[in-house]
C-alpha cells in the first residue's frame, strides 16, 4: 500500500544515526510500493543538505551522491493548489497546532486516504487525532 512520506523519516535514510528498524523496513517497501509526498518536500530536503552541510554533519563533497540517492527514490510529488494550502492546510495547522510545512503533509494523507510515515512526534498525535493511520510508531 502506498503512503505519505514525511522528510523526517526521509532524513534518517540519509543520516544513518537517525535511522532504526522501523525507517530501515518503510526504506526497503520502497521497492514495492508508491509513496507520496506534497510539493514542499524536495525544498524541505534540499534545505536540511544545506544546513548538514553548513552544520559539518556532511561533507560538501558528500552532496552528489546523497542528491542522486534521493532524486532516485520512487516518490510522487504532489502539487499543492492555493485553495488547498490557504484552506485545507491552514485549517489543519490551525486545528491540530501544526506549521504550515507538517500541515500539508497530513491534508495530503486525508485527502489520497493513505497512511503516514513520520518521526515527528507533534505531527504522529495531529495524524491520529485526525484519523490518519500511522506506518510507525514514534516514541
Amino acid at each position: 500500500m502506498a503512503f505519505v512520506l514525511d522528510c523526517s523519516v526521509t532524513m534518517s535514510w540519509v543520516f544513518p544515526d537517525e535511522a532504526d528498524s522501523n525507517t530501515d523496513a518503510l526504506r526497503e517497501r520502497l521497492m514495492f510500493e508508491s509513496v507520496v509526498v506534497p510539493a514542499l518536500w524536495p525544498m524541505e530536503i534540499a534545505n536540511c543538505l544545506i544546513v548538514a552541510v553548513r552544520l559539518g554533519r556532511i561533507r560538501r563533497d558528500e552532496l552528489d551522491s546523497l542528491k542522486q540517492l534521493l532524486r532516485d527514490l520512487p516518490v510522487e510529488v504532489v502539487p499543492m493548489h492555493l485553495d488547498t494550502v490557504f484552506d485545507r492546510c491552514l485549517d489543519l495547522a490551525d486545528q491540530h497546532t501544526l506549521s504550515m510545512y507538517d500541515a500539508m503533509y497530513l491534508e495530503l494523507a486525508i485527502r489520497r486516504g493513505l497512511p503516514l510515515a513520520t518521526l515527528d512526534k507533534h505531527l504522529s498525535v495531529a495524524s491520529s487525532n485526525a484519523g490518519v493511520h500511522l506506518e510507525m510508531q514514534v516514541d
